[in-house]
């Protein structure tokens, strides 16, 4: 496999050569991506052509439509699934939300359990934890108080007698970063008779996912973090989706990517999603060249070359954290097993030390960043909160080394 050519990246990041942003290193990236030209063309040239009301007969409607239809059917290539198994909503919260309405009408009268865990965003917790008001039973899969680890025998316990449907977890959570062993869990889940709901928010920036390999019912990500514009993503399998109550328009129910989208799309983002598509295929070509290659085959080559590089990256950064004695790294030590979101927990609140860190050209964040749950557990100070310095496949070497010096100065 070559390695990252990481100039031709930036290249196709209009970031890069914002004289607004010149000197300084993104490691707030975990927060939002930036966005990759592909996107912004497609969105610009929609807000110039095309803002109109997309599927009339007049042209620059059915050109509308259609660069809608491209950005479903060749993400969901990407991924493996259908075009219809792959829907937008205005965020990957509001995505959640809906399903989890679904999920209570599904589940309604019956005695019936969902596995949570308390590694989760709040987002792919919360919904699931409120569904306890309406009688189903709400398991917490629960991670290691040291280390923030899933432990898969624990959730094995949780299954044992059949009467969980859905577990809900997190493809990576985004403060403590383990990639979760999705395709395992997902296996048990099935074999118990349970769906499955993946958080991939924090894992998605770095490689889409093969749906597929993985077998996720549900997997959720958002297009802002993964070098889109702002809209969430969910990939939900048909026979999942088709059992559920659907929540959009009655007309609409039988139209699987509609069924479970009450909201009316926005219709330029959506659109320019298809830049995302671009991008992954004008990385592809530049690093393996015109070969054939389904879109999937495409797709993971790609997330191989990020996942490579950002592990590179990554592990020096750890060993840095992990000599120094007045800090808390919090996930694991070695790159390969995470994802490259590190936060740290200090002995002073986390947010004026981004702001220090700012001073010395690194845009880095702190506070709970809504995994309030996961820190609590870990016996992280909240009103302190981590700081958390995350990179994706744009990120250089020098940003990190960069990232370090600042943080000798600051800490």
């Amino acid at each position: 496999m070559p390695e990252l050519d990481v100039d031709f990246v930036r290249s196709q990041f209009p970031a890069f050569a914002s004289a607004a942003l010149k000197g300084q290193a993104f490691f707030e990236n975990a927060g939002g991506s930036y966005t990759a030209k592909p996107v912004i063309d497609r969105l610009t040239r929609f807000y110039h052509d095309r803002k109109v009301q997309p599927y009339a007969p007049y042209q620059a409607s059915q050109l509308a439509g259609a660069e809608m239809d491209e950005a479903r059917a060749r993400l969901a290539a990407m991924m493996g699934v259908a075009r219809d198994e792959l829907s937008f909503g205005p965020s990957t919260s509001a995505n959640t939300f809906v399903l989890a309405n679904a999920v209570r009408l599904w589940l309604k009268g019956k005695k019936a359990a969902i596995v949570v865990t308390n590694q989760d965003h709040e987002a792919n917790s919360g919904v699931w934890r409120r569904l306890a008001d309406e009688g189903i039973e709400i398991r917490e899969w629960q991670i290691d108080p040291e280390t923030g680890h899933l432990d898969t025998e624990a959730l094995g316990l949780l299954l044992a007698d059949g009467k969980v449907k859905l577990v809900c977890f997190p493809h990576c959570s985004n403060v403590v970063a383990e990639v979760n062993p999705v395709a395992e869990i997902c296996a048990m889940a099935k074999a118990a008779g349970a769906y499955t709901c993946v958080d991939g928010v924090s894992y998605a920036p770095h490689g889409l996912p093969d749906i597929p390999a993985l077998g996720p019912d549900v997997y959720l990500f958002s297009a802002y973090k993964t070098y889109g514009p702002h809209q969430g993503i969910m990939v939900l399998r048909r026979k999942f989706g088709e059992a559920l109550p659907a929540q959009g328009h009655y007309f609409n129910a039988e139209t699987l990517y509609k069924r479970h989208t009450p909201a009316g799309p926005d219709h330029a983002q959506v659109a320019a999603c298809a830049g995302m598509a671009d991008y992954i295929d004008a990385l592809y070509a530049h690093h393996h060249g015109l070969l054939p290659a389904t879109p999937l085959a495409r797709n993971n080559a790609v997330h191989d070359l990020m996942r490579d590089h950002e592990v590179r990256l990554l592990q020096p950064l750890l060993d840095y954290l992990a000599a120094r004695n007045d800090l808390r790294l919090i996930g694991p030590r070695r790159a390969e097993g995470r994802a490259p979101t590190v936060a740290v927990a200090l002995d002073r609140a986390a947010e004026p030390v981004a702001a220090d860190l700012a001073q010395h050209g690194i845009m880095a964040g702190g506070g709970d960043f809504y995994a309030v749950r996961p820190l609590g557990a870990l016996g992280v100070d909240l009103g302190r909160g981590v700081l958390r310095l995350s990179f994706v496949h744009y990120t250089t070497k020098a940003e990190v080394d960069a990232l370090i010096r600042g943080l000798d100065q600051v800490l």
